[in-house]
């Protein structure tokens, strides 16, 4: 019929990402450290990815509790970023040493490695930036060092401050778990509620009732079906076993320490 709409059968949009490392250090942290014999396992940034996926999948379907994850991690993303640019304006001082006779060049690697990124959260993508930002920063610690300005027990102890900051952050995102309730369960006062209320704690009132949520979370879709655990959106890899935090902070120390 000529009064019919145009049907337009459009896909999705998709752009090829990647991130390029110069460093060792960055591409520790990008892969993290798996759990062995006497050892606990380090979440790296795809590990984070993935949590990032699921969480902003669980603040989708209604759950608050990940509402309420994602408010903490926006706010710790925050304070790691704070702490790679304290760090990076001490470098930037020591290089600022350098004689204006004398022109320093970008650290950069002759073989650097480029890794595939498949990220479907917005908070996935801000620690992405901060591991940028730790690989740049390390490339000038080591430039600084090479160069006399600085020695090297303060370029590994500025290095590790990164290091650490950054897996401060992923082993925070590692505690998540989807609670499986709606905030129509928590308003009903309803078995699935009780039960996450056990489980989980209480939850701030604003964020119970959908009156805070993180400037990147995601329109709510009500569902319809019966709770379960949210699809994961597609990651660089699968998360790492989850460790404690007191755990994972003295691994985190242990690979710091012999960096």
């Amino acid at each position: 019929m000529a009064n019919e709409p145009l049907q337009l059968n459009l896909g999705a949009l998709r752009s090829a990402m990647s991130l390029t490392l110069h460093t060792h250090h960055a591409s520790r942290i990008w892969h993290g450290r798996a759990p062995s014999e006497g050892r606990a396992g380090i979440i790296g940034l795809n590990g984070f990815i993935s949590v990032m996926n699921k969480m902003k999948r669980g603040a989708e379907q209604d759950d608050p509790y990940s509402d309420w994850w994602m408010l903490r991690v926006e706010d710790k993303l925050a304070d790691t970023k704070t702490r790679l640019q304290t760090l990076r304006e001490q470098v930037v001082q020591a290089l600022a040493d350098v004689p204006a006779a004398l022109s320093l060049g970008e650290n950069m690697n002759v073989q650097p490695v480029k890794l595939p990124l498949f990220v479907n959260a917005q908070l996935g993508f801000m620690a992405v930036y901060l591991l940028a930002d730790y690989d740049d920063l390390a490339r000038k610690l080591i430039l600084a060092h090479h160069t006399a300005l600085i020695d090297r027990s303060t370029m590994e102890r500025w290095l590790n401050d990164g290091a650490h900051a950054l897996r401060s952050l992923f082993s925070l995102a590692q505690q998540y778990r989807y609670s499986g309730t709606t905030r129509d369960d928590f308003a009903a006062k309803n078995a699935a509620a009780r039960a996450a209320l056990e489980k989980f704690g209480e939850l701030p009132q604003d964020v119970l009732e959908g009156t805070r949520r993180s400037r990147f979370a995601p329109p709510i879709a009500r569902r319809t079906g019966a709770p379960g655990t949210p699809a994961a959106e597609p990651a660089a890899d699968a998360a790492a076993p989850a460790t404690k935090d007191r755990a994972a902070d003295a691994a985190l120390d242990d690979e710091d320490a012999s960096t």
